[in-house]
């Protein structure tokens, strides 16, 4: 798994070892999971409408290389999710497609921004292509990694990249957790160092195509 992992962070230009990396251009992967005359099991819009209905909460993950001109680099993230205790891992999914995952894995770390249920138009910043995204947004480097930590954010999770692993049209980023924090009440609820209150009120979540707000059962 390990060496795996070398080989693909490697294939994208990610330093492995100490001192500089060789970068070679990324080339656009073949997608298709089945035969050209194939027909897929399952229709994908059919897929898209069904997997909605399963609610998740929004990050945005994050990443500095100071060889990387374009500066920062991040994007917004549903499909986020703890996956051991010891070691401490986490996970996420992005598209193979993703231009901006190349930049993360040559930096090899990055940071998980948690979002609040006041920080939906943060999000859809992070969500188009090929625009700033970093334009007039407030940020901290992430303790260990140097990460953009994103102001007012609810939580964050600062990791090295673990393993990557393929699935289908997407690949699975297992990060090594090397710090993380969370919101302290008496602070008004956000994590992010600069402070506000855009992170409060619960998380933000998505559910079927549209943002929402998490509120606890009564009764």
């Amino acid at each position: 798994m390990a060496a795996t992992a070398v080989r693909y962070l490697r294939s994208v230009g990610a330093a492995t070892v100490a001192g500089p990396a060789s970068i070679d251009p990324l080339p656009r992967p073949d997608l298709r999971a089945v035969a050209e005359d194939e027909r897929a099991p399952v229709d994908a819009a059919e897929f898209r409408r069904v997997l909605g209905h399963f609610a998740s909460g929004v990050t945005v993950v994050t990443a500095y290389d100071p060889a990387d001109t374009d500066g920062p680099a991040g994007f917004a993230c549903q499909s986020f999710a703890s996956l051991s205790l010891d070691p401490p891992l986490v996970a996420f999914m992005v598209a193979r497609t993703s231009t901006t995952w190349p930049r993360i894995a040559r930096a090899g770390v990055f940071c998980v921004n948690v979002l609040g249920a006041g920080q939906g138009e943060l999000c859809r910043g992070f969500a188009v292509s090929g625009a700033d995204k970093f334009a007039g947004i407030g940020y901290a480097a992430a303790p260990v990694t140097g990460s953009p930590l994103l102001d007012g954010v609810p939580a964050w999770i600062d990791c090295r990249i673990h393993a990557v692993h393929t699935g289908g049209d997407h690949l699975i980023v297992v990060g090594r957790v090397e710090a993380l924090g969370a919101a302290d009440p008496a602070d008004g609820g956000t994590a992010g160092h600069g402070g506000g209150d855009e992170g409060t009120n619960g998380p933000l979540l998505f559910h079927r195509g549209k943002f929402g707000r998490f509120a606890p059962l009564t009764g």
